[in-house]
């Protein structure tokens, strides 16, 4: 019963979320890794996003960076971007934090996540971005 509790809730947030991409992404795993998709619902969002403690807001901003950090996660990154503007990050705050993390994580990554974040923004019509 706990880990029915655990997929209903995390699929429940990423309804909330972005649900279109969570149900493509659950679609592409399903004839290949059907229990990761299960327990990207049951963990990453029903027992991690759902936590207290931080805004869903702020736990899409700490997901952005940690995944521009990695600089190799350019498709799960433009994902998270479209999230963090699902619940309310605005383009230019994800940039500030991307700029900030070339000091952490090097120009490389920091210019791939920028790059992979301007491909959201466009697809939203959001360019050109004011200066902040």
């Amino acid at each position: 019963m706990a880990g029915e509790d655990r997929q209903a809730r995390g699929r429940a947030l990423l309804a909330e979320i972005n649900r279109d991409a969570a149900n493509a992404l659950f679609a592409e795993l399903e004839d290949v890794a059907p229990d990761m998709a299960r327990h990207i619902a049951a963990f990453a969002y029903g027992d991690i996003w759902s936590r207290p403690g931080l805004s869903r807001r702020d736990r899409a901003l700490v997901t952005i960076a940690g995944l521009a950090a990695l600089g190799h996660s350019q498709r799960e990154l433009r994902a998270h971007v479209r999230n963090g503007l699902n619940v309310g990050l605005t383009p230019q705050e994800i940039v500030e934090a991307l700029m900030h993390l070339t000091v952490y994580a090097g120009f490389p990554a920091a210019i791939n996540a920028v790059l992979t974040a301007r491909e959201e923004f466009a697809a939203r019509g959001l360019l050109p971005l004011e200066e902040t």
